[in-house]
């Protein structure tokens, strides 16, 4: 599918940003369509059916995140929160809510676009993502669970730290919460124990990061939580 014929719906109560969000969408040949409201975005998704929403939080009829949700009840189409809250709290119930990413007002283009193509790659490469993963030197087959370098040289990894790269790869670009990756990796009793990703990122930065106090792969989102960045 051509970037022409893919289609964004932006959610967002302001006319002016609406307008530099269709701009910023047209350049890159996004197809746009608009709703100023939660409810009319109910209705815009179900009409059109689009490739990705953009949604901001403060609608002035509902919360944002009660339009992911309501889309999450029928599509995994990718959602982008954009909004000018930035605490930790609105974040990781936007991304538990559904969202699969979050972009804090005021934003740079670029990194909108970015994050557009980045969940949008994601969705066309789901059945698929993240079953081979280059990070540094290392070549990382997690359905085979092994690791190399270009050597040939082999990477010990426990179960538990392919178990989290994979989850990881499957949001590939995207932020991934605490509770998400606790819940998937270790299980449902287990999301509030925080700590064990603590001590499991840093080991995976120990043995796969040139650096691991400045992590270019496995990346922090303060408060909420990780992201594998998707470096060409």
């Amino acid at each position: 599918m051509t970037l022409a014929s893919r289609a964004v719906l932006v959610v967002e109560d302001e006319p002016q940003l609406r307008r530099v969000l269709r701009t910023l969408l047209e350049l890159e040949k996004f197809r746009v369509f608009e709703a100023d409201s939660a409810a009319r975005a109910l209705v815009e998704a179900r009409t059109h059916k689009p490739d990705l929403l953009i949604v901001d939080l403060g609608l002035p009829d509902r919360d944002g995140s009660e339009v992911i949700s309501g889309v999450r009840s029928w599509s995994r189409v990718p959602i982008i929160v954009l909004s000018a809250r930035s605490d930790e709290a609105d974040k990781v119930g936007a991304l538990e809510a559904g969202a699969d990413d979050y972009v804090t007002k005021p934003f740079g283009a670029r990194e909108l676009i970015a994050r557009v193509q980045v969940a949008l790659r994601h969705t066309a490469g789901a059945g698929a993502a993240g079953a081979l993963l280059q990070i540094g030197g290392w070549r990382i087959d997690l359905t085979a669970r092994s690791a190399r370098d270009e050597r040939g040289g082999e990477l010990h990894l426990t179960p538990t730290e392919y178990r989290l790269l994979e989850v990881l790869a499957q949001h590939i670009g995207m932020v991934v919460t605490h509770r998400t990756l606790l819940q998937q990796v270790w299980g449902p009793g287990s999301a509030q124990q925080t700590h064990y990703l603590r001590v499991y990122m840093k080991q995976l930065r120990g043995k796969l990061e040139p650096d691991p106090a400045r992590p270019r792969w496995l990346l922090t989102e303060t408060g909420v939580g990780y992201r594998l960045a998707q470096r060409d």
